[in-house]
């Protein structure tokens, strides 16, 4: 009787519920990642197919496997590493060497296929056929009546084809069988997807779209360029010119002009010799290099000492309510940083800001429009959202420093300059140094203060980008790569930017780590 128990205890253990939960996570997780493997595979997209593939396959071995135990706690970990970090530099690393942007911003298929639809003209002497906007699913669709008094409809994916039993008011179509006709409310809802399709004539592309301006009458279009797959060129019917594909992603004629799609090739060192070579980046570039290390190094430096002087301070046995002083001393690190940038543009702003009209009396100070003003106004902020942060892990390291050390070069005769200047200071530095490399690497990419609080400016006057006296690097890339609209897009040069942003932090980083080492002997 003793080997079926045996067998039963063991087949419930088995099925133990901490193994029911793992078993319903791991199928969550598991739908996850073939809902994004499957979106992966539409969307052409095979490097991330390989690695969520691969992420599956390893996370299932590894929970459902005795001999993976030290990778159960790991995985997690090493996904987020690998999927939020290791792959997005490595894809920055490549839109660098890329011409990734405005005209080049997706595959050389597309690229013809845009070219194809933006080229048009209208047949000459074709009728104008009025026209019904009807929809099949999500997909729209045109449905007009021919001269025989037949309804035709299709989609930019079907073309015209006719629809039996179909409803007809005078010469347009009111009910047609397997599409629903959308009322005028919906079709001014999707104005723009209406004015934009082309619905094929027939099964040749020869023959043209029917395409419509008001959502009531169409016209059949013809491509004005025509594509040759074999020679690979782009033939303009109406001037003859033919085009052909050049190294840097674009359709050229012989006399050098080209057509405005393009699609992303390989170019090289091309971005980073535009940011160290053109005048139109070159130039702002190194201003903003130089304003980027000062206002990193100013701003450690500053909350630093200020938060080591009030630590110290506050750290005095003797003085009442500290605890209360402390709290209050804490209050601008509770703010989060980009309300508090906010919060500051106002009261500095030159006209109605607190500072000026109430503090100052009315004075138009211009704080955030000034060059030199700015950059103090900046690092004045920085500073006050800065040194709470200080303050903290300054008390924090004073508060761990041994007694008996001081009070050893106590009785030895140290005064309290030569205390702190040969055992309370190193020993400081040796807990708060990695903090204040990271507080460096941190300045040196604070997007959220700049953008909040100048945005960049004051602009520069010989600079034809859209670049300012207080912007930092990372602000240049974000204004460079044309997102805010203010500027063409331009992902490959923001992303060699980035790069080099990248190598800076590294590179003083590990500097800064190796030097701080020699602080580890005094501890």
């Amino acid at each position: 009787m003793s080997a079926p128990l045996s067998r039963g205890s063991t087949l419930v253990k088995g099925w133990s519920p901490g193994f029911l939960v793992k078993l319903v996570l791991m199928a969550i997780v598991d739908a996850l990642g073939v809902f994004a493997i499957l979106a992966a595979w539409g969307e052409e997209s095979y490097g991330i197919l390989a690695a969520m593939l691969a992420l599956l396959v390893v996370a299932n071995w590894a929970y459902f496997s005795k001999r993976a135990l030290p990778l159960k706690y790991i995985l997690p970990g090493l996904a987020f590493l690998l999927v939020f970090q290791v792959y997005v530099v490595a894809y920055t690393g490549y839109v660098a060497f890329t011409n990734y942007g405005d005209g080049h911003n997706s595959t050389k298929e597309h690229a013809v296929a845009a070219l194809l639809a933006q080229n048009e003209r209208r047949v000459e002497g074709s009728p104008a056929s009025p026209l019904t906007v009807v929809a099949q699913g999500d997909a729209l669709g045109f449905a007009i009546v021919s001269d025989d008094g037949d309804v035709l409809a299709g989609t930019a994916e079907q073309p015209l084809e006719e629809v039996d039993d179909a409803g007809v008011d005078g010469d347009r179509a009111t009910d047609v069988p397997g599409y629903e006709v959308l009322d005028r409310a919906s079709v001014l809802e999707r104005q723009q997807e209406v004015t934009a399709l082309r619905v094929p004539v027939s099964d040749d592309p020869n023959d043209g779209s029917l395409r419509t301006q008001d959502a009531r009458t169409g016209y059949v279009f013809l491509p004005s360029l025509v594509y040759d797959e074999a020679a690979d060129t782009l033939t303009d019917t109406v001037s003859g010119t033919v085009y052909t594909p050049d190294d840097n992603g674009l359709f050229e004629a012989e006399d050098g002009t080209t057509l405005p799609v393009g699609w992303r090739v390989v170019v090289g060192f091309e971005n980073f010799l535009t940011a160290f070579g053109d005048d139109r980046y070159a130039t702002p570039f190194l201003k903003i290099l130089i304003w980027t290390f000062a206002f990193a190094v100013l701003s450690v430096g500053t909350t630093f000492l200020l938060g080591l002087f009030l630590a110290i301070t506050f750290n005095d046995v003797r003085l009442r309510g500290r605890k209360i002083y402390r709290t209050l001393l804490i209050l601008p690190y509770a703010i989060p940083g980009f309300l508090a940038a906010l919060l500051w543009s106002g009261l500095l702003n030159k006209s109605f800001g607190f500072i000026n009209q109430v503090l100052l009396g009315g004075a138009a100070i211009p704080w955030l429009t000034d060059p030199w003003l700015a950059k103090l106004a900046v690092l004045g902020v920085n500073l006050w959202l800065g040194f709470p942060y200080m303050f903290l892990i300054c008390t924090g390291a004073l508060q761990s420093l041994p007694g008996d050390v001081l009070e050893a070069a106590k009785i030895d005769g140290a005064g309290r300059w030569r205390t702190w200047r040969s055992i309370t200071l190193p020993l400081l530095l040796v807990s708060t140094a990695p903090l204040l490399i990271s507080s460096f690497a941190f300045n040196f990419n604070n997007f959220t203060l700049i953008y909040m609080l100048t945005n960049g400016g004051p602009r520069f006057t010989d600079a034809s980008v859209p670049l300012g006296h207080t912007d930092i690097l990372i602000s240049m890339v974000y204004s460079i790569s044309g997102i805010d609209g203010s500027a063409p897009k331009n992902y490959g040069l923001a992303s060699a930017l980035s790069i080099v942003i990248f190598l800076i932090v590294a590179t003083i980083s590990a500097l800064a780590f190796r030097r701080t080492r020699s602080l580890e002997e005094i501890a």
